[in-house]
């Protein structure tokens, strides 16, 4: 018998199908699956978290916490945002 793929399924066989898929990639521990944050990025920075209050209106709205987030990858507001840059002479 010939094996079928999960897209040619009915809709809730796929579902299932990739239920299982899943629990078995969380049994075996498998990194692909599962991703973990770096403790370091769990939290935005206290310096780029008051630079996006400067900059919004609104504090907790998801304009303002994603810049936030990426002035913390960046390494802090001063890294961030690409201001004026000097004109060589």
């Amino acid at each position: 018998m010939a094996r079928l793929k999960v897209k040619d399924m009915p809709r809730k066989q796929q579902m299932a199908v990739k239920a299982s898929m899943a629990e078995q990639a969380a049994k075996k521990g498998s990194g692909a699956k599962m991703i973990k944050k770096s403790s370091a990025l769990k939290k935005i920075s206290a310096a780029c978290k008051s630079a996006a209050k400067r900059k919004f209106k609104v504090w907790p709205s998801a304009y303002a916490s994603g810049w936030g987030v990426r002035c913390t990858r960046a390494g802090g507001p001063s890294k961030f945002g690409g201001g004026k840059k000097k004109k060589k002479k």
